[in-house]
């Protein structure tokens, strides 16, 4: 296990093994976030794309709140909450961040506005019984546009996610879970490690194979299936991945019945 934080920072960093936990650490402001926060959390994600032995990243929140969104008193003030030598990387340096490298949410507390837009940018999400996601930005005489307003509505039926958007009403546990918004709801305790087992799971596969079908299905994913350019899209992925060494490895595993030792390459 690696560490690289300081109790101090607005966002903590610790790899187990294959795996890098991402925590958004200003609990005393439910992790809100301001400049700091979006840049440590933009940096993390940059590094955790770069580094080869890390696979899959899982981001929580300190305290009792997974993220409220902007802080709300830095706006009154009349200050930023970017980061803004890298404001391609949007909300919290991570709404418009992409990285090819699957990346979990462990929601362990409240989630609203710019909270479940951070959820709505992961790829799975494991989420806290007591927790609720929701956009309330309506309500404020604002916009979810950090992501909210673009991909609900793909993750979900578009009427539904319309009720949501229009409403701005809190979307309870359960009904994330029933509409597909998460995959897992576990007791408040659970999110965390139920998040890691996941992690770990899916780190143990081939890592080529997953990065590859990241950029498959985030590069297809508003194309028709039938059209001949997702195909080439699947091809011009695929193919690399069918002439490595992990696809020859992973066959001769299988017929040795054995673990896979994964080389990336």
């Amino acid at each position: 296990m690696s560490v690289d934080n300081d109790r101090h920072l607005p966002v903590l960093v610790e790899r187990r093994e294959a795996v890098t936990l991402i925590t958004l650490n200003r609990p005393e402001a439910m992790n809100a976030v301001n400049a700091k926060l979006s840049r440590a959390l933009g940096d993390a994600m940059e590094a955790f794309a770069a580094d080869d032995t890390q696979r899959v990243a899982v981001i929580t929140g300190a305290g009792r709140a997974f993220c409220a969104g902007a802080d709300l008193k830095v706006l009154a003030s009349g200050g930023s909450i970017h980061d803004t030598d890298h404001p391609e990387r949007g909300f919290a340096g991570f709404v418009r961040h992409l990285v090819d490298k699957p990346v979990v949410a462990a929601v362990n507390g409240f989630a609203l506005g710019g909270g479940t837009e951070i959820v709505l940018a992961c790829d799975l999400a494991i989420m806290g019984e007591s927790t609720a996601l929701g956009l309330p930005e309506v309500k404020r005489g604002l916009v979810a546009a950090a992501g909210g307003v673009v991909r609900l509505h793909r993750q979900i039926p578009p009427k539904v996610a319309a009720e949501a958007i229009y409403t701005g009403d809190p979307i309870p546990a359960e009904t994330a879970l029933r509409w597909g918004l998460v995959n897992r709801v576990v007791p408040d305790p659970d999110v965390v490690p139920t998040a890691l087992e996941l992690a770990g799971r899916i780190a143990r596969n081939a890592p080529l194979a997953l990065r590859a079908s990241k950029r498959i299905m985030t590069s297809t994913a508003a194309s028709s299936d039938w059209d001949p350019a997702v195909w080439e899209a699947n091809e011009r992925e695929f193919a690399p991945v069918r002439a490595s060494s992990d696809a020859r490895e992973g066959a001769a595993a299988f017929a040795q019945k054995r673990r896979p030792a994964w080389s990336g390459t």
